[in-house]
């Protein structure tokens, strides 16, 4: 009996290591300001709207910019793979349409982005579906009509800006929210040349509100 426990306890602890050590995640880095890296399970690295933060060691199969201002386009701060696909909004809106892409499985939808800052045919947000989890980049834009048809996507994330300057404010963002119905919302853009405003994303009252700190990781959750 004796050596049937040790042989059990052998097998559980052979398990664990397995279950700790095998598990692939898909990873969101919140560089700060709109600057994400998400990296997805098989490894690939999509860099978004490149700007603020630190982490672009890390070789990018795709880079998103949602617009050419230059808090949202410093491609040159990535490291990029000989391959690597840049999808600007030259390219989601070529031909004069919202434009949709799929690079190692991940889908990558072009939809709305405006505001009185931002002119709708030279901006745009992203919708990425990667390893089944759906993800919300807004980019910069306040309110758009668009906004209410998410809420059926069943999104995972939505990363909406709230910097009440050149986009949206926290209020209305909140707003957006609710209409989007994601399961988890996170503030960012949330104040010109700052990486991050603890207090601005504070005042983002949202449902499922998530905010994280520029330089922090999270792994996400469908």
């Amino acid at each position: 009996m004796k050596k049937t426990f040790i042989l059990l306890g052998c097998i559980l602890t052979v398990m664990a290591v397995i279950g700790c050590g095998g598990a692939k995640e898909t990873k969101l880095l919140y560089q700060g300001h709109a600057s994400f890296r998400l990296t997805a399970q098989d490894g690939t690295v999509i860099y978004i709207d490149p700007y603020a933060g630190e982490g672009y060691d890390v070789p990018a199969d795709i880079i998103l910019v949602t617009h050419q201002h230059g808090d949202h386009n410093q491609i040159q701060l990535v490291t990029q793979k000989e391959n690597c696909r840049l999808i600007s909004n030259v390219e989601a809106l070529e031909g004069e349409q919202h434009n949709s892409f799929e690079i190692n499985g991940i889908k990558i939808e072009a939809v709305w982005a405006e505001n009185v800052n931002h002119n709708p045919a030279e901006c745009v947000g992203f919708l990425v579906t990667i390893d089944g989890i759906k993800l919300y980049f807004a980019g910069d834009t306040s309110k758009t009509e668009q906004m209410e048809t998410f809420a059926a996507l069943e999104l995972d994330y939505a990363l909406l800006p709230c910097d009440g300057v050149y986009n949206m404010d926290a209020i209305e963002a909140a707003e957006c929210a609710v209409i989007i119905g994601a399961k988890n919302n996170v503030p960012i853009h949330t104040k010109p040349g700052v990486l991050f405003d603890r207090e601005i994303a504070e005042s983002f009252d949202a449902p499922n509100r998530l905010i994280i700190e520029a330089g922090q990781e999270i792994a996400l959750q469908k």
